[in-house]
């Protein structure tokens, strides 16, 4: 059975006539033409779908050198100018918008001179190898329009990425201590990473400021670990290798600004660290 030549089946995929009865027939009968020709029409098809999307970021190397690779495979050894039309050597830049024309416009003035260009560099060749070389291009066309939407997708997610929940090592409730009004309460957790996190609630106003420690109740033994602000919520860093087990007390307390460093004795929070 005599197929339908290629370059034919490209110029039916592309929309660019109508096939004759007799092409019809050739189709209704023919699986492999008929085959090959929803194949390309699906490749322009891809290719079409893009036509409204703007400012895209470059393809990747990759795809440009298949392109390369697949026309060399389809001229073979040879390397004829309509590769450097497509390869790096003098690939197209399309701006979105420039100098009050629209991001269509722009589209079809690159199409068109591309197209241009193509006719010139194939006038002395109208044979079986143009049909190859078409259809070859016409399916890298889409390869490369398909890796920058996958390029896009990638660098554009759809939905933004969720945070991870840091995995909390350690809690304590933290309840009014001494004289403290009973209204005052808080937690702590410590969390992987070496951070305790403060929330704290209802303390009283104080002159000075408020101090984060870590005690050992078997030793009363203590250091600051930080001091907390006007907020709820405080992010403190503990020191490398804290033993936790020992100093498991978190206490808050009221301190002035009277330079010294040690404990006030007003304890306005406390809580045993568990887990």
């Amino acid at each position: 059975m005599q197929h339908l030549e290629h370059e034919r089946l490209v110029f039916l995929a592309l929309g660019e006539s109508e096939a004759d009865d007799g092409e019809h027939t050739h189709l209704d009968t023919c699986a492999h033409c008929r085959t090959e020709l929803t194949t390309l029409r699906q490749v322009a098809g891809l290719g079409a779908e893009t036509q409204g999307l703007g400012d895209l970021p470059d393809p990747p190397e990759h795809i440009w050198q298949g392109i390369d690779a697949q026309i060399r495979a389809a001229e073979g050894t040879e390397v004829h100018a309509p590769v450097a039309v497509l390869t790096g050597v003098d690939r197209p830049q399309v701006p979105a918008q420039a100098h009050g024309t629209t991001a269509e416009d722009a589209d079809d003035s690159a199409a068109s001179s591309t197209v241009t260009r193509l006719d010139a560099t194939r006038q002395p060749r109208r044979s079986r190898g143009w049909s190859r070389w078409a259809a070859t291009a016409v399916t890298a066309v889409a390869a490369a329009a398909i890796g920058v939407v996958g390029t896009v997708s990638v660098l554009e997610p759809t939905e933004p990425t969720p945070a991870k929940t840091p995995t909390v090592l350690a809690s304590a409730p933290l309840a009014a201590f001494g004289s403290t009004p009973k209204s005052a309460q808080g937690d702590a957790r410590v969390l992987q990473g070496g951070q305790l996190h403060l929330h704290v609630a209802n303390l009283p106003r104080v002159p000075g400021y408020y101090e984060v420690w870590l005690i050992n109740p078997t030793t009363m033994e203590m250091f600051s670990i930080g001091t907390l602000g006007g907020d709820a919520d405080a992010l403190l860093p503990l020191p490398p290798n804290v033993d936790l087990k020992s100093y498991s007390v978190v206490d808050v307390s009221a301190e002035q600004y009277d330079n010294n460093t040690r404990h006030s004795g007003d304890s306005l929070l406390r809580g045993t660290l568990t887990g």
